[in-house]
């Protein structure tokens, strides 16, 4: 399991800019306008050859000046009971602020690896303004311009150097079914309901659900792992963000599983914290199917659940080759279809097409519709195809320009490799290298 790195820090101090610079990705929305940042975003870093995971945790509060101290109190608390390493993140040009101080008092008192970065600071005047952090009582101050990357390479290597080694887990071969969704969306009731009793706690009070839980499923000829992001755990006075807390338990459980249910309330329709949820699936390549619960509760007509569909598939494109099934966990109805469209997922995410086949499949194709031309005279040529011995579907083309290859035609090979073999439910992934 990866450590994971918290970005804390007031709106408006360049959190999103530094969390885009770690994860070499433009997923975090970036303005001048304080406080842009509505959702939570995550993503993936690697530094030294050591992988992590980065939250960036926001700062879009709505409200009065109290309202923004106690929402950022929320989120450094939160950072503090649930992540490895904290960055806080401090703006050079403004200096040390009240809210900065406040942080700070909270950031004193843990135990965990704290490192106090003052960014915007791309001259030497700033370096040295810099030196005014130094009374917020967290040690050395590190100087970086997040917009730039100057200064970011030092205080990652002494980041990794934090990360503490995670214990290995019991390794079962069992596979690994996770259930993953916003808060309140009826994942508990959905494993509860499978499993025929009560072991896991319900409530309808969104985010009840805490710690990840597995339980050993064995029935109707079906074995295998649940993992429920469920379970109370007892908080010392803590005054919760449940949608930061759901990111947490989510990824965690995504990266222990080979297959998400990724369960939406049917009632509010995919929302943008599904969306991120099924990105992060994606990224972990890991099998993905959609259970739209509470199925019960919308009026129907004919064509209901095709619109519905529909609607889903726009919002999650380009990757809509998944299973969508409706069903409702009150009245347990297509709870067992959803099991079985996990285990087909399961095996389509294992299935291995032989080179020989690949080749004499896809070659063709590529002929008849080659790849746009890097220039005028650069044309590329793919002359081999072959699947990697990864646990996810992964190819490798071989050809003469590969960083070259534009994204629309590595669509363009996705799909035609999903039209001939069937991967329904699994991510893909297409790697290009030097002949």
């Amino acid at each position: 399991m990866k450590n994971i790195l918290a970005i804390v820090g007031r709106p408006n101090v360049g959190k999103s800019t530094f969390f885009n610079r770690l994860t070499d990705s433009r997923d975090a929305i970036v303005e001048e306008t304080s406080g842009v940042t509505r959702d939570r975003n995550y993503g993936v870093s690697h530094w030294n050859g050591i992988e992590f995971d980065v939250i960036d945790t926001g700062g879009y509060v709505i409200g009065s000046e109290d309202t923004f101290e106690e929402e950022i109190r929320k989120q450094v608390q939160i950072a503090i009971d649930e992540t490895d390493v904290i960055v806080f993140l401090v703006d050079v040009i403004d200096g040390i602020t009240p809210m900065d101080e406040d942080v700070a008092e909270m950031l004193r008192k843990t135990n965990k690896p704290v490192f106090l970065v003052s960014n915007k600071v791309d001259n030497t005047k700033r370096y040295y303004d810099s030196t005014e952090f130094y009374a917020l009582g967290l040690g050395e101050v590190y100087s970086v311009s997040a917009i730039n990357g100057s200064g970011t390479g030092d205080l990652l290597d002494d980041v990794v150097k934090k990360f503490e080694e995670k214990p290995e887990e019991e390794v079962s071969d069992l596979p690994k079914f996770a259930v993953v969704g916003r808060p309140n969306v009826g994942k508990s009731s959905f494993i509860n309901a499978l499993l025929g009793d009560n072991r896991n706690i319900v409530t309808k009070i969104a985010g009840t659900t805490r710690d990840t839980i597995n339980t050993v499923y064995k029935r109707f000829g079906y074995e295998f792992e649940l993992v429920d992001t469920a379970g109370i755990r007892k908080k010392k006075k803590v005054h919760e963000n449940i949608e930061f807390y759901s990111v947490l338990r989510s990824i965690r459980a995504i990266e222990s599983s080979d297959v998400c249910f990724l369960m939406i309330d049917a009632k509010e329709g995919i929302e943008a914290q599904d969306i991120s949820i099924l990105r992060l699936i994606q990224k972990n390549n890991k099998g993905l199917v959609i259970v739209v619960n509470k199925w019960d509760l919308v009026d129907k007509s004919s064509n209901t659940h095709l619109e519905f569909k529909q609607r889903i598939k726009e919002k999650i494109a380009p990757f809509t080759d998944v299973p969508i099934l409706f069903v409702s966990v009150l009245d347990k109805q297509r709870l067992f279809k959803a099991l079985d469209a996990a285990n087909l997922v399961l095996e389509n995410r294992s299935r291995k097409i032989t080179t020989s086949k690949l080749n004499e499949h896809l070659l063709p194709l590529i002929q008849a519709t080659p790849p746009p031309a890097a220039s005028r005279d650069r044309y590329i040529k793919i002359k081999y195809i072959t699947q990697l011995p990864l646990a996810y579907p992964a190819f490798a083309f071989f050809c003469n320009l590969p960083q070259e290859v534009k994204d629309s035609y590595s669509r363009f090979l996705e799909n035609k490799i999903r039209e001939e073999y069937d991967f329904h439910g699994s991510p893909i992934r297409l790697y290009f290298r030097d002949k």
